[in-house]
């Protein structure tokens, strides 16, 4: 059993490499949706367009002064 990507038109499946096996012959596939692959925060950015209409600069000043303080945040240990 191999695992091969491919791209579905109408009722055909274009492989992205060649299967290995002679034309004609018989197989059986079992297709699975492959979702594309979102950079981290693709979700957000996406669904923040809800926000469009209402969204003022102190949001995104906020935003950045919050994403600041985590990347300076100093951590210690807890004494025990």
């Amino acid at each position: 059993m191999k695992t091969h990507k491919g791209i579905i038109h109408g009722n055909i499946i274009e492989l992205s490499d060649n299967p290995g096996l002679p034309d004609g012959e018989n197989v059986e596939i079992i297709v699975t949706v492959v979702k594309p692959h979102r950079p981290a925060g693709e979700g957000l950015r996406r669904c923040a367009g809800a926000l469009a209409d209402s969204w003022t600069g102190d949001d995104d000043r906020i935003l950045d002064e919050l994403q600041r303080d985590r990347q300076n945040a100093l951590h210690r240990e807890l004494p025990e």
